[in-house]
Order: C-alpha cells, then sequence, then structure tokens
C-alpha cells in the first residue's frame, strides 16, 4: 500500500485553507447561515465552504458558458457557479425539492444572478434526457442521490463538449466507500468511482477535497 503524504486536516488546519482561500461573499455566507439556521438536519447536504471557491476557480477556468448542476439544494454551489459565470451563460439547476430551492431562489435574486439559473423541478433524469443530445455542456456538477450518480453520468458524458468538465461530490461518501460491507449509498459510490475510472472518454483525477471530489474531462 502506498503512504499517504496527506496532511490531516485539523480544525486549526481548515480555518487556515479557509482564511487563503478566497472569502464567501456576503450572500454566500448568509445562506451558508440560513441553511443552517432554518434546516439543521439537512445541512450537512449542503457543499463544504472551501468548494464554493474551487467550483467559481473552476467555471473560470474552462471559460463556462453552459453549467448543469444535478442536485442543487439550496442553492450554495449553484450561487458559487453562477456568480462566476459571464452576464449571458446559464446553469440549469436539477433538483426535485421547492422547499430547499425556495432558500436558493432567494439568494440567487439577492446577489442579482437569478437570470442565469434556470431551476427545473423535476426527476434530474427526465430533466437530463430532455436536454439536446449533442454536446453542449461546458462544466457538471454532480451532487444528488448517489444511487443515481451513474445513469446521471451517462446522461451527462455524451452531452459534454470536448475538454468539459464534470464535477463529482461526494466520493468518500465518508469514507464508506472502503467499507468492507458499506451502506446502500456507499456500493453506490463504489460502483461510480470504478465506473468514472474504466470511462475511456473521459480524463479523471480523484482528490481529497471536503469528502471526496471527482474531477473528469471530456476527451476528444
Amino acid at each position: 500500500m502506498a503512504e499517504s503524504k496527506s496532511t490531516p486536516i485539523t480544525a486549526e488546519l481548515y480555518d487556515y485553507v479557509l482564511r487563503h482561500n478566497p472569502p464567501l461573499d456576503p450572500v454566500l455566507r448568509e445562506l451558508v447561515e440560513v441553511t443552517h439556521r432554518s434546516l439543521p438536519r439537512e445541512a450537512g447536504m449542503q457543499s463544504a465552504e472551501e468548494q464554493a471557491p474551487l467550483l467559481a476557480f473552476l467555471v473560470r477556468l474552462v471559460g463556462a458558458r453552459h453549467i448543469v448542476e444535478v442536485g442543487t439544494f439550496t442553492g450554495f454551489s449553484a450561487l458559487a457557479m453562477a456568480q462566476a459565470l459571464p452576464a449571458d451563460g446559464r446553469l440549469i439547476a436539477c433538483d426535485v425539492s421547492e422547499e430547499w430551492t425556495a432558500y436558493g431562489r432567494k439568494a440567487w435574486a439577492k446577489a442579482g444572478v437569478e437570470a442565469r439559473i434556470d431551476l427545473r423541478i423535476a426527476p434530474a433524469l427526465d430533466t437530463l434526457r430532455a436536454m439536446p443530445a449533442e454536446p453542449h455542456i461546458d462544466l457538471a456538477y454532480l451532487d444528488a442521490d448517489k444511487g443515481n450518480y451513474i445513469p446521471y453520468w451517462e446522461e451527462l458524458v455524451p452531452r459534454m463538449n470536448p475538454g468539459g468538465l464534470i464535477v463529482a461530490d461526494n466520493v468518500f461518501y465518508h469514507g464508506d466507500v472502503t467499507a468492507p460491507t458499506p451502506s446502500t449509498a456507499g456500493a453506490a459510490i463504489q460502483a461510480f468511482n470504478d465506473h468514472v475510472a474504466a470511462d475511456v472518454r473521459m480524463e479523471a483525477v480523484m482528490l481529497t477535497v471536503a469528502d471526496g471530489l471527482t474531477l473528469a474531462r471530456r476527451l476528444g
């Protein structure tokens, strides 16, 4: 087994990372606080704080104009990405909850980016399958129900532009991917990670960011 060179992330080191990353703007910060205050049991589904500047960085890095997000919750990651889009860029946000995404709608309006976000309340597979089949997506963020990660992937990959990026969250699933008998969701993520690693259409790297993050670039 290869020796890990990763530095354990203590609370002090995590705070150091946040202080040396671009800070959350007031609307993003307020959305984090509102989510934890209003939905304390579900707030763990929100993307980690350090992922907001990372996602914005990736949007600008690939020059994204068309983004698809699968799993929006209260809109934190969608807001971070929409803020990094050019004025004529668009983000399609897929979710099934009017209640949770209502928090996002308010934040997007307050940040002045609501015109860039097209929220579609429906099963994400239905939304993805209704999209044009040809490549047209520059960046996709996958952070939804784990059992459907492989079907989501298979709908997204053919629709990605060459060089387009899929960002998949929770690929460690709290460490469950290495458990001898993982949970149902952990087993689904195990299968997804194997599926991604074997997909010759994509070039993928797995990163130790938050709960594990895979970046995959469309070849061709």
